[in-house]
């Protein structure tokens, strides 16, 4: 498991940087040929983080409702949002993945309902929640790479 939160610390790190460095227009732009933003896509990661790991565990949630009802899979992304916002979802990509780690090691995980992923791939405890949620964190990294390139060109 060391290697997996490694990997998942390794994954909000450069979210974190995509969200301190890019500027707050560009975080807000959907570019042509996407449906959405660098900013939602970021939020996206921890709300989504949220129902795989603690949702599916039936346990509540270690962030405000608001960010899952604002970022979960197929909301639209907000275009209208604060600088205020941009500092909490910088704070929320590091909290939240201490809090997982924390959570783990102290058997806070103790049920996982089974689930199958819109990829095919089974759910079946939380190391697969774990696990499914750093592809998914990496996807949308991939995501944020053709983002950031259809906005400031090819040598990003």
């Amino acid at each position: 498991m060391n290697k997996l939160f490694k990997a998942h610390r390794t994954l909000r790190k450069n979210l974190t940087d995509v969200l301190q460095k890019t500027n707050y227009q560009e975080l807000l732009i959907i570019p042509d040929g996407f449906n959405n933003n660098i900013y939602w896509n970021i939020a996206h990661c921890v709300a989504t983080q949220q129902l795989l790991v603690y949702y599916l565990s039936g346990n509540s949630f270690r962030i405000d409702k608001y960010w899952i009802e604002t970022y979960k899979k197929g909301t639209l992304p907000n275009l209208e949002v604060s600088t205020g916002e941009i500092e909490d979802l910088h704070f929320l990509l590091t909290e939240t993945s201490r809090i997982m780690v924390k959570d783990y090691h102290e058997n806070f995980f103790l049920e996982y309902t089974p689930y199958s992923t819109s990829i095919g791939m089974e759910l079946e405890n939380i190391e697969d929640a774990i696990l499914f949620n750093n592809l998914h964190e990496s996807l949308h990294i991939g995501y944020i790479m053709g983002q950031k390139r259809a906005l400031i060109g090819e040598n990003y």
